[in-house]
């Protein structure tokens, strides 16, 4: 099985490697010629085009910024779609609105294309050792048939039902993360200021009820004041305006997401877009004027 991958940035350069180790054989293409050139050090080979590369896989992973480079490079003119072979499935690990997962999923049936919206969470650390979380959504025979495709980068693969469950999955998850780094952020501030010892108050409260995987990965990261991007402040903060897009048209309240976007609107508006979603920190310290 040859598989295609459009999309090497911080996580899908990680994710193409961990395909090579698997065994796959990969046709790779980015629109940054050095991870071009890296990829094809390792045995992948590079396409000129997304049609040649569609033409030449039977499987096609994409992992790109948002819902516009998704349909683009999917349904445009030029696009995977006008390469691929009735029968190939195209898997999508983008985090984009899921109505334009299904309006994609919707375009490539009419092609005898199968199809997956199956996002993921874990950032660059997990997607370097393989261990990503996938929640996705399609077609049971297609999920099957690409299962082991996406265990070969995943510590666990979910389907959560048809074309557009998996980024309704990836939003909500999105929320959740998005909401603890706030609360690990706003705690952090409060002890600092009332002169504790922030290190000892990491250690204190991991074990108990208020421990996560959020706090295990981002306090460390704030007490070294380690902003280097393993997610971007930029895509949690357009995963959060797709949440929002989607309460709107479905008409829901989302209060507390509100409130954390109006924070990572600000956080960029500061320059800090670039930084790992942990420098959430950085709002917070403005707000009550003490560093951690």
């Amino acid at each position: 099985m040859k598989i295609g991958f459009v999309g090497l940035g911080i996580m899908g350069k990680p994710m193409s490697k961990n395909l090579i180790k698997a065994g796959y054989d990969l046709v790779v293409s980015s629109r940054n010629p050095d991870s071009n050139q890296e990829l094809a050090a390792l045995g992948a080979e590079v396409a000129d085009s997304y049609m040649e590369l569609a033409a030449k896989s039977d499987v096609i992973i994409t992992m790109l910024p948002n819902s516009p480079e998704v349909k683009k490079v999917i349904l445009a003119e030029g696009g995977l779609i006008r390469g691929a072979k009735p029968g190939t499935d195209i898997i999508d690990m983008s985090s984009i609105a899921p109505i334009s997962s299904q309006e994609i999923g919707r375009e490539l049936k009419k092609k005898e294309i199968g199809f997956l919206d199956a996002p993921v969470s874990g950032g660059e650390p997990k997607a370097i050792d393989g261990t990503i979380s996938v929640m996705a959504g399609g077609e049971q025979d297609v999920f099957e048939k690409c299962l082991p495709i996406m265990e070969s980068m995943a510590g666990s693969v979910v389907r959560t039902g048809d074309v557009g469950s998996g980024n309704s999955t990836k939003l909500a998850n999105q929320i959740i993360v998005a909401l603890n780094i706030a609360a690990v952020s706003e705690a952090l501030v409060l002890t600092e200021k009332m002169g504790v010892d922030n290190q000892l108050v990491y250690d204190a409260i991991r074990g108990g009820l208020a421990g996560s995987n959020v706090l295990d990965a981002k306090a460390p990261m704030m007490l070294e004041r380690n902003f280097d991007p393993g997610f971007k402040i930029d895509l949690h903060l357009k995963d959060l305006n797709n949440v929002m897009e989607t309460s709107t048209d479905i008409d829901i309240p989302l209060p507390l997401t509100a409130s954390i976007r109006e924070t990572l609107k600000a956080l960029t508006a500061d320059g800090n877009g670039e930084d790992d979603h942990a420098a959430v920190l950085k709002y917070y310290e403005k707000l009550a004027n003490v560093r951690v």
